[in-house]
């Protein structure tokens, strides 16, 4: 412990030498991070705050807001000492650690808030210079106070944050007048404020004052020029709070002591009468609101930056990522920066957004605590800060910002939230592409590895479905049965889409490449599913091999679709790989394609029925699942059976209906009587008009092949049609009765 505490806070000595070289631990986070903390409020809203809910609420709120902020703190320490944060601050950490569209998605907003929060604090500055010379006009002032902070970034960040050190010095004059001040009338301290009819309640009053704890960031987003960021941004961050913590800590006794609860409220500006030199609260709060400026056209910029060189932003705005100098200044982002502020601080009222721009804060500050506690969590090897956080206090940093979002303003929260999902979903569906490796791997295996541990050994029937694994060949020439497999899955099961190459002369690269391609091929058709390549001499023995090693645990594919083989020469060893198939428990679905209609319309779907038993359950099943798909969406079924005479017709018909009652598949029953002609002709005559034909398959034994034979003579000029066989240890009755 003692040695990671000397490397976050050196003595003196280091502290000044680095500076030298680089922007050091209080130029480069420090200075930004107190000035930001220490805002306008402390000087125009705090006598309001501890009139409101007196001393002991005060010091409650005070404590409640940095502790959430300190859980931030932490979680950014933890970031900044495992990884080199670059140019971007809050956005880098976030985007390395959840991913691009994540980083995106809060850097974005976090710009917005950036850029506009200069005009807030600009158009403050105003208001209260022309409060003291009446005759200046508040825009003049606002658009060239905000040139100026601007100039002063554009010239160089070192210069911009050795003049918050002047700015420091005011605050710190402010401070001192107030701290040797005396009171304005004899009153004794009120521990819990105004009476409740002349005062606003606790969590109004912790809504307001909240805000006032929150500039941490705005030295932490200068990470891309800090000589040393993994110390400089956890120990000037920690300074920063600190500072600010004793500083709110003492202004409630002072304030308590100099006057009672309903002047405090009343009053905004009861510091300047209650100091020893009430013009330096003046100097105070000019200080506040242009060392907020600066440090947000400081900040602003540099996230834009990041942004660009990442390509999240358009591809026409790349030129936003070009840095200047030695420093890598990203003037040309300032001045776009510099266009958005003045814009707004000539429009004037930013009241209404205001609010949206805290929340876009806030959201970030609970990103950064999920993204710390998501990566201690998982415990990736990867991730090795040298600042360790438990998880859980990450997790209850990101719940605190999360909760005091919506305390401020729930509306404002909802509105901000929006935004960000709809950033993500932008930035999701440009597929952007990132050099750098993210935790959402970790995540999906974490809780695959969980989801895998949970699974029985023996598939239930209220759970079933097909998870199918589609010996494809090449894709492109057998697509028919991609697209079956995926109206079957409904994009839900595990679809697996594999190719057995019959030569071993590929290397494993040229098969990960194979595999890439197919993927692609695939996610371009908006399928997803599993890619496999393999390698064997024989395309049935490869197969073979395939199915009964892929899969993970309890979680292997319980339907193979294949399609069908004509070839006579190969049709024992075609048959004997079904065998092979049933006997490993997998469902086998072979596709006769109709090579001139394919899947016809996709309208009419007979199952030739032999009863629940067999076959029957997970034809039926097949059937309803394809109905129920997109593409054949409410697709007729037709329940086909054949009787000998009249007199079975009508009791095989109620048998239909109360099993389709039962089964609520929606089929049409339809019952044919056979009057001496052969199965072949009687579903060549029925079955002609229908889009897919859906019929069983013997139990595999030594006959097998001859009865395969004779399945392909009935197949001679038929629609696509569906050979299947049930082979998996469940009733697939139940699977269709389960509730019944």
């Amino acid at each position: 412990m003692n040695n990671r505490i000397k490397k976050l806070f050196p003595d003196k000595e280091e502290v000044l030498k680095s500076s030298e070289t680089g922007l050091g631990t209080f130029g480069g986070v420090f200075t930004p991070s107190i000035l930001t903390i220490l805002g306008v409020i402390m000087y125009l809203r705090f006598g309001w705050v501890v009139g409101n809910v007196g001393l002991i609420g005060t010091l409650l709120i005070v404590t409640i807001s940095t502790a959430i902020t300190f859980l931030t703190a932490l979680s950014i320490a933890s970031i900044a000492t495992d990884q080199r944060v670059r140019t971007g601050g809050a956005y880098y950490m976030i985007s390395r650690s959840l991913g691009i569209e994540s980083g995106g998605a809060i850097g974005i907003p976090l710009y917005l808030a950036q850029a506009l929060s200069i005009a807030l604090y600009t158009i403050g500055f105003s208001e209260s210079v022309v409060g003291v010379f009446p005759e200046l006009n508040i825009t003049t002032v606002g658009l060239v106070t905000t040139v100026g902070v601007a100039g002063l970034a554009l010239v160089s960040a070192k210069a911009a944050i050795r003049a918050q050190y002047f700015i420091m010095f005011g605050i710190v004059l402010s401070l001192l007048s107030l701290f040797f001040g005396s009171p304005v009338e004899q009153s004794n301290i009120e521990l819990w404020g105004a009476s409740p009819e002349n005062s606003a309640g606790f969590w109004v009053v912790f809504a307001v004052f909240f805000p006032a704890v929150t500039g941490i960031m705005a030295g932490v987003n200068m990470s891309g020029d800090l000589k040393d960021p993994k110390r400089s941004i956890p120990k000037g961050t920690f300074y920063a709070i600190g500072v600010g913590y004793l500083i709110y800590m003492t202004l409630p006794i002072i304030l308590a002591n100099r006057a009672d609860a309903m002047t405090l409220i009343e009053d905004p500006l009861i510091m300047r009468k209650i100091s020893y030199w009430g013009d330096a609260i003046l100097i105070g709060v000019w200080g506040a609101t242009l060392s907020s400026a600066v440090g947000s056209i400081l900040g602003a910029p540099r996230v834009l930056q990041a942004l660009a060189r990442d390509k999240v932003l358009p591809r026409w705005l790349s030129w936003l990522g070009k840095g200047e100098g030695a420093e890598d200044t990203p003037r040309l982002g300032t001045i776009v920066t510099l266009v958005i502020a003045l814009t707004a601080v000539y429009f004037g009222n930013l009241n209404l957004i205001a609010p949206i721009l805290t929340m876009f804060f806030l959201t970030t500050y609970g990103m950064l605590n999920i993204t710390a506690g998501i990566e201690r969590l998982l415990k990736s090897p990867s991730f090795r800060p040298e600042f360790k956080v438990h998880w859980a206090f990450s997790i209850l940093g990101a719940l605190g910002c999360i909760s005091v979002m919506f305390l401020i303003n729930a509306v404002a929260t909802s509105v901000a939230f929006i935004f960000v999902i709809l950033i993500y979903i932008w930035l999701e569906r440009r597929e952007l592409q990132s050099a750098w490796g993210d935790v959402r791997r970790g995540i999906w295996m974490a809780i695959t590895r969980m989801g895998l541990f949970h699974l029985g050994v023996n598939e239930e029937a209220k759970t079933w479905r097909p998870n199918p694994l589609v010996l494809s060949g090449a894709p492109t020439k057998r697509w028919h049965l991609i697209d079956f497999g995926l109206a079957l899955t409904h994009n839900r099961g595990l679809m697996t889409v594999a190719t057995v190459l019959t030569s071993k002369n590929f290397t494993t690269t040229q098969i990960t490449k194979m595999e890439g391609n197919i993927r692609e091929f695939l996610s371009k058709r908006s399928v997803q599913a599993l890619v496999r390549v393999t390698t064997a001499n024989d395309a049935f023995e490869g197969s073979e091999q395939l199915v009964r090693s892929y899969g993970l645990g309890a979680l292997v594919p319980n339907t193979i679709i294949l399609g069908d083989s004509e070839n006579e020469e190969l049709r024992e060893r075609y048959c004997k790989m079904i065998s092979d198939f049933y006997d490993m428990n997998r469902n086998v679905i072979v596709v006769h394609d109709d090579k001139d209609n394919g899947f016809g319309d996709k309208e009419i779907i007979d199952v030739w029925w032999g009863g629940l038993k067999g076959n029957g359950g997970l034809m039926m099943m097949v059937a309803y699942l394809l109905a129920s798909s997109r593409s054949w969406w409410n697709a007729k079924i037709r329940l086909k059976m054949v009787v000998d005479s009249e007199n079975a017709a009508e009791d095989a018909k109620q048998n239909l209906v109360e099993l389709i009652e039962k089964a609520r598949t929606g089929a049409i029953p339809e019952i044919i009587v056979s009057n001496g002609r052969s199965f072949k002709s009687i579903i060549h005559e029925s079955s002609q008009d229908a889009d897919l034909v859906l019929m069983g398959m013997a139990k595999p034994d030594d006959h097998f092949a001859s009865h395969y034979t004779e399945v392909q003579e009935w197949l001679h000029d038929m629609p696509t049609t569906l050979m299947i066989l049930a082979a998996e240890e469940i009733s697939f009755g139940d699977v269709l009765m389960q509730n019944e």
